[in-house]
């Protein structure tokens, strides 16, 4: 069961494809993701499996991990959101511009990555 609360419920989602995706959150917060970086952190199975460091063809425990993290993703050509949708109440999937298209975002994992530290300030008088 999902719990509702300020903290993780978007008033606004604004997506610019070539650019960024901007959240406004019940509690006053605001996230501003830009596209290389919340494709880095896809959810999904396979792109958490590689931030891991694991081979997502290797169904074994990973003996150590890499010295350098390779991040999922296809940079070759100028990343771009193609299009999004929210997933019942509680989640935005985006399709991106190098095909990978698996990956929900909650809008807890959207929270909790958020580039922008919480003004602790800023919410103490709501």
């Amino acid at each position: 069961m999902r719990v509702v609360t300020p903290v993780t419920t978007p008033t606004r989602l604004h997506l610019k494809k070539n650019d960024r995706l901007e959240i406004d959150w019940a509690d006053g917060h605001q996230c501003v993701y830009t596209l290389p970086y919340l494709r880095s952190m896809c959810p999904c199975a396979q792109c958490r499996t590689v931030r891991e460091g694991q081979s997502p063809h290797n169904l074994q425990s990973p003996t150590r991990k890499p010295l350098l993290t390779i991040l999922p993703g296809n940079y070759a050509r100028p990343l771009s959101a193609l299009s999004a949708e929210i997933v019942g109440n509680y989640a935005l999937r985006i399709d991106w511009s190098d095909e990978h298209g698996s990956g929900i975002y909650s809008f807890q994992y959207l929270r909790e990555i958020c580039p922008a530290p919480v003004d602790s300030t800023k919410n103490k008088n709501r």
